[in-house]
């Protein structure tokens, strides 16, 4: 069992009414489909890991920015990180953000356990970047305050809508969208809760509906839109009707897209590849930025040059789909059977193996995600997702605290 995380409360007997102060507050997928996602409890962990969490999320982000101005404009990388063809065109002529804000919407995901000879008995590794679409944002910014200050626990999740504001600020979006707009329960509470948060005027909107015409791209009701926010993965504009004609509005100028369409390089799971790849080669980075890969990366290829003792994973699967686990043997351990496996689409990349470590809730003893949200270059708000030793979609949520 870990060490790292103390478990506190004991769920309510009267679950209902807390679900129906959840679905008040904007938390509507807390019971879903007859499914216990939510976990009425609190993991816990010690203010002197979660500072070094913060630090290790600093410190990789500007890792990673680098990586992607590396990348930049390298059509050789584009194909070796699974970039769909039909995307390079628009990130060759998109201008590169400024530092640290190529993605303004990310979110890390760490398995976090105590390690004896590790630097203060902590070992934190990353796991992988999610810097395009993450979702886990009503989760954090909402439902994790609420449910530690009922618990009487403290958080460190305050921080979360000031960013949100900030960065939309900057960005201006006239418009929001996701998937099933008002159907589907999750990206629609995300994106009206980052519309909230942003406190600007906006139009939220199904991408389902949009139409598009020589890169010009309309709502339902015939408007322009010219800024969107948009909570849809821009690897499938490879393989969605209409995505080719999203990628030339977004490449012609006429729609500025948020999260930046270079978010895309950070998202693959190849950009992980490219920075191991650059740490081992020692170019790119300083002593102090390869101190940060090897302490909190972990080893990842694109081809499988492990023995035992890994992971794959296409470079843009989500929600644990195409993740198979190998033993010491090199064997097949385990493979997730409930997400959408993306390995025939997309490239697969390799990467040494670190288990998620366990805790014991009411829902059983499960395996806990740590995620950390990077929001207008800020680590600022936590995720705790449990579930087996693969996170997929049947993953509880479990608020995190910092005591």
């Amino acid at each position: 069992m870990s060490e790292m995380f103390r478990i506190v409360g004991q769920p309510s007997e009267n679950r209902a009414a807390h679900v129906r102060e959840l679905y008040d507050l904007g938390f509507t997928w807390a019971d879903y489909e007859e499914e216990r996602y939510w976990i009425d409890q609190v993991a816990v962990m010690e203010s002197s890991v979660h500072a070094e969490l913060e630090q290790a999320s600093q410190a990789l982000w500007n890792v990673f920015d680098k990586a992607v101005r590396y990348v930049h404009r390298r059509r050789d990388l584009y194909e070796l990180i699974g970039i769909p063809p039909v995307l390079w065109n628009m990130l060759d002529q998109a201008p590169v953000a400024e530092e640290t804000k190529i993605s303004r919407y990310a979110r890390f995901d760490f398995a976090i356990s105590s390690h004896p000879e590790a630097p203060n008995g902590n070992s934190l590794k990353l796991l992988e970047l999610n810097a395009d679409t993450p979702t886990g944002y009503v989760e954090s910014s909402i439902a994790t305050p609420w449910l530690c200050e009922r618990a009487g626990v403290g958080h460190r999740n305050q921080q979360m809508a000031e960013q949100v504001r900030a960065a939309w600020d900057f960005e201006k979006p006239d418009t929001a969208a996701c998937i099933a707009y008002g159907e589907h329960a999750e990206d629609s509470g995300t994106i009206e809760a980052l519309v909230k948060h942003s406190g600007r005027q906006m139009r939220l909107v199904d991408c389902l509906e949009l139409t598009i015409d020589d890169g010009l791209v309309k709502d339902a009701e015939g408007q322009v839109i010219e800024r969107m926010f948009a909570l849809y993965p821009k690897e499938w504009m490879s393989v969605d009707d209409g995505g080719e004609a999203l990628a030339y509005a977004v490449e012609s100028g006429q729609l500025k897209l948020f999260n930046h369409p270079h978010a895309i390089l950070l998202q693959s799971k190849g950009m992980m590849a490219v920075v191991w790849g650059l740490h081992e080669l020692g170019m790119l980075y300083s002593d102090e930025e390869r101190e940060a890969i090897s302490r909190y990366m972990l080893p990842t290829y694109n081809k499988p040059l492990f023995s035992g003792d890994y992971v794959s994973k296409s470079m843009f699967g989500r929600e644990g789909g195409s993740v198979r686990m190998y033993g010491q043997a090199g064997e097949l351990e385990l493979q997730d059977e409930e997400g959408y496996d993306t390995s025939g689409l997309f490239p697969v990349v390799y990467q040494k193996r670190a288990d998620l470590p366990r805790v014991h809730t009411a829902e059983g003893e499960l395996h806990l995600l740590v995620g950390m949200f990077v929001i207008d270059g800020v680590p600022c708000g936590m995720l705790g997702r449990a579930g087996g030793l693969i996170t997929g979609n049947a993953s509880h949520f479990i608020a995190l605290g910092v005591e």
